[in-house]
């Protein structure tokens, strides 16, 4: 039987391809137009896994989604990157000169900035989605109208890509998070990598405390982020990812680490990901070499 992974957007999403390269080919792949519907499906079981993304190297993290994850009874099971090549698409016969109107995901048109700047008469739309934005093109035969999006959007809907590769970096990286609905969170033996949420009392001092017994145990912060408690003015929830080669010894830390927090709860215990051969590496090839887009 296949595997049913919820993603946000339709087929060509930048998702459906993190999706494949984590789980394979053989999967089912559920449509969901928006980061609330994608938790639904998991949460109700009309997919077995949910794939999400949580933050890019460039424009940064999807703050709603860690409120999304944090207010759910899902679990965080997995993570994967994904190199991002963002591409110009259009109608066949468009150019570049020809386009007025560009429409796709505020992230990836973030992405893209710099290439904007040199066309400051294009109009740059919002939409919910950069693959839906391409079939939209496709299924309405939308002339001078383009959209940022995947080389795999431009295959699915039979478009061209008019400008190869235009995000403002070529360090493009996204992080998507695995998410499954179990009771608890289960760890298995390769586990190495904790994401907790924890609110810090209001004392000097308080979340140094919380980091603090991490840090004594040799456990590596690599992510801290912090969003606003809703109804509660200027106070705060932390997010953070933890990696550790000894389970035994997270277990510890938190234990020490809870007596300095007003919560603090575990979203997640999995194996990570290790980041690609190319990431942090400006010679990387161009958008004709790499893994289908």
């Amino acid at each position: 039987m296949k595997k049913i992974v919820a993603i946000q957007g339709v087929k060509g999403a930048f998702h459906q391809e993190a999706a494949i390269e984590y789980f394979g080919s053989g999967i089912e792949i559920l449509e969901c137009m928006t980061f609330r519907g994608l938790v639904d499906s998991v949460e109700t079981r009309k997919a077995n896994f949910g794939i999400m993304a949580i933050e890019n190297s460039l424009v940064g993290s999807i703050l709603p989604n860690y409120a999304l994850i944090r207010d759910s009874s899902l679990r965080i099971t997995g993570e994967i990157y994904l190199r991002i090549v963002q591409n110009l698409i259009a109608s066949f016969g468009e150019t570049i000169d020809s386009i007025n109107e560009v429409r796709s995901h505020p992230m990836a048109l973030a992405q893209c900035t710099i290439f904007f700047k040199n066309y400051p008469s294009i109009k740059l739309v919002e939409g919910v989605d950069t693959a839906l934005s391409a079939k939209q093109i496709a299924e309405f035969n939308l002339k001078g109208v383009a959209t940022v999006a995947s080389k795999n959007a431009a295959l699915e809907y039979g478009l061209e890509i008019i400008e190869p590769s235009i995000e403002s970096n070529k360090e493009n990286y996204t992080r998507f998070l695995i998410l499954e609905k179990k009771s608890s969170t289960q760890a298995s033996d390769t586990s190495n990598k904790a994401s907790i949420t924890f609110t810090a009392k209001h004392q000097p001092g308080s979340l140094l405390n919380i980091l603090q017994p991490f840090a004594d145990y040799g456990i590596n912060l690599t992510m801290l982020q912090s969003l606003p408690i809703v109804g509660k003015r200027w106070e705060y929830i932390f997010h953070a990812d933890l990696v550790f080669t000894a389970l035994p010894q997270f277990y510890q830390a938190f234990k020490i680490a809870r007596k300095h927090t007003s919560t603090l709860d575990i979203l997640g215990i999995y194996r990570s990901q290790d980041l690609p051969d190319d990431y942090n590496n400006q010679d990387i090839p161009s958008h004709k070499t790499l893994i289908v887009n």
